[in-house]
């Protein structure tokens, strides 16, 4: 059975990024699910799993700049990232999709983990 799951880790201080929201939609689609990262960074249950999980192509916003102003920095700190989109393609509804995001308030790197 296929899923897509996702993990944030804060690169500023070395931990899971905890109670990031973040929306799933289907290309071209208004949003599918609003979820929002446990303390350890991740959604308590797979984005998507089983028959929800179809071939085509997505994006996944993480709200960052909302993450990193609960973190009450300076104002000259401010992140220059508000909402971290990625947009992605699913091949094979019955594999496993994990996008790890690496976040700080100016930059990001994601990649297809497994």
């Amino acid at each position: 059975m296929g899923k897509l799951t996702t993990h944030i880790l804060d690169l500023t201080s070395g931990k899971p990024a905890a109670n990031v929201k973040i929306e799933l939609k289907r290309l071209g689609e208004s949003i599918m699910k609003e979820v929002y990262t446990n303390n350890d960074g991740r959604v308590d249950v797979p984005l998507l799993a089983g028959e929800e999980l179809m071939s085509g192509e997505y994006v996944m916003e993480f709200h960052a700049g909302d993450y990193f102003a609960s973190k009450n920095m300076n104002a000259a700190d401010q992140p220059f990232l508000t909402i971290v989109t990625v947009r992605f393609q699913l091949a094979d509804p019955d594999a496993h999709y994990h996008i790890p995001l690496l976040l700080s308030p100016f930059g990001y790197q994601v990649y297809r983990g497994s």
